[in-house]
C-alpha cells in the first residue's frame, strides 16, 4: 500500500468513483463518504457511495444521502457500478469483510482501492494507496486531513463540514473521549468559519428518536444489564424478543454500551444483542483495558483500545455464558 500523498496528483483526473464503508454504517462512516462525495464530486468524477447495508434513522438528514445505494437492496445496480469504478475509496473499516457481502465485489473489482482509516491492523495488501493512523479521532478528521493536506482546503464548504462534524462528533462521544485532540478542535474550528451550525447537527443525531427507543432503553436497563463488581465490569443481553417488543430499527441501540460505563467504578462494558444472522458485540473500556484485543482474541472483532466490536455465530445464551467464563481471565487486570 503506497502512501496516500502519491494519490494527490490523481484527485484532477476525473474518473467513475464508489465511496463505500463498513456495514450497519454509524455516523463517522456515514459522514466521512458523504464528506468525501461532496469534496470528489468538484472535480468532475462520477461518484457514487454504496453502502453495505440499510443505516440508521438518524442519519437521514445528511446532504447528499438519498443519493446513496444501499447494497443489499440494490445488488444489480451496486455490482455494475463497482465493477466499471476506476477508483474505490474504503471508509471506516480496516479489513474487506467489515463491509460484508459486499466484500467480495471490491475484492474482484479492477479498480484502484484506496484505505482512509483509524483502526488498527489495516487489511494492507488488498488497497493500492492509504493511509491508517490510530491515533486519529475518526475517519471524518482524516478526510479533512486528506483535503486539506492535498492542497484543496479551498474545496471545503459548509455541506463538506455538516457531514465530517457528524463523524468527527459521534466517535468522539460530543469531543469527551481521550482521543480529542487539539487538532480536532482546530478542525472545528475550522468548520465553524465555513458557517456550520454544530447545535442543529447535535439535535439531528441525538435528539430525534421515537418514544419506543425510549423506552427500549429504560427496559434493558432495568431488566437486561449485569453489573459485576467484582470485575469493575456490566454486560447487557439483548434478544431478538426485546427488539420485536420495542420495533427496534437500525441505529436504535447505538451507544447503548455507553450507558454502562456512567456507573462509577466500572472499566469494561460489554452488549450483545441478537441479530439475523449472527450475535453482534459491543465492548467499551476506560483507562488501559484494551477491548480492541480482548474482541480480536475471543469474539471475531477489533477496533480501537477503549472501543471495539465483535460477532458470534453461536446461540445469544451460549456466547453470553462464554463471555462470563472468559471474563474470569481479565479479573486481576481488571482490578
Amino acid at each position: 500500500m503506497k502512501a496516500i500523498n502519491h494519490f494527490y496528483p490523481l484527485l484532477t483526473q476525473p474518473k467513475n468513483v464508489v465511496v463505500t464503508m463498513h456495514q450497519k454504517p454509524d455516523g463517522d462512516a456515514m459522514g466521512s463518504s458523504l464528506g468525501l462525495y461532496h469534496f470528489l464530486i468538484q472535480f468532475g468524477h462520477t461518484v457514487t457511495v454504496i453502502s453495505p447495508t440499510n443505516w440508521a434513522k438518524f442519519l437521514q438528514w445528511m446532504p447528499g444521502i438519498d443519493k446513496v445505494i444501499d447494497f443489499e437492496t440494490q445488488q444489480h445496480k451496486a455490482q455494475t457500478i463497482i465493477a466499471e469504478a476506476d477508483i474505490i475509496f474504503c471508509l471506516d473499516f480496516n479489513v474487506l469483510h467489515r463491509t460484508k457481502h459486499l466484500a467480495k465485489f471490491i475484492e474482484q473489482a479492477n479498480a484502484e482501492k484506496i484505505l482512509i482509516d483509524h483502526h488498527q491492523e489495516p487489511q494492507i495488501q488488498a488497497f493500492a494507496y492509504g493511509i491508517s493512523n490510530v491515533e486519529k479521532s475518526s475517519t471524518c478528521e482524516m478526510v479533512y486531513d486528506f483535503i486539506v493536506e492535498s492542497g484543496n482546503a479551498n474545496k471545503l464548504n459548509l455541506t463538506i463540514a455538516q457531514c465530517l462534524y457528524t463523524g468527527v462528533m459521534t466517535d468522539t462521544g460530543s469531543f469527551r473521549f481521550p482521543i480529542t485532540s487539539a487538532a480536532v478542535h482546530k478542525m472545528v474550528a475550522h468548520l465553524k468559519e465555513l458557517g456550520l451550525q454544530h447545535s442543529i447537527i447535535h439535535d439531528n443525531i441525538y435528539d430525534n428518536f421515537l418514544e419506543n427507543r425510549l423506552r427500549f432503553t429504560g427496559f434493558v436497563l432495568l431488566n437486561r444489564m449485569d453489573v459485576l463488581y467484582e470485575y469493575n465490569a456490566a454486560i447487557m443481553s439483548i434478544s431478538k424478543q426485546d427488539l420485536q417488543q420495542f420495533n427496534i430499527k437500525t441505529g436504535d441501540t447505538e451507544g447503548l454500551v455507553n450507558y454502562l460505563l456512567t456507573i462509577e467504578g466500572i472499566k469494561f462494558a460489554a452488549i450483545v444483542i441478537d441479530r439475523e444472522e449472527e450475535r453482534k458485540w459491543s465492548f467499551r473500556s476506560k483507562g488501559n483495558f484494551d477491548v480492541n484485543i480482548f474482541a480480536r482474541k475471543h469474539f471475531e472483532g477489533g477496533g480501537h483500545v477503549n472501543a471495539a466490536g465483535g460477532r458470534s455465530s453461536d446461540t445469544l445464551k451460549n456466547t453470553t455464558n462464554k463471555f462470563y467464563e472468559i471474563l474470569k481471565e481479565y479479573q486481576q487486570q481488571l482490578q
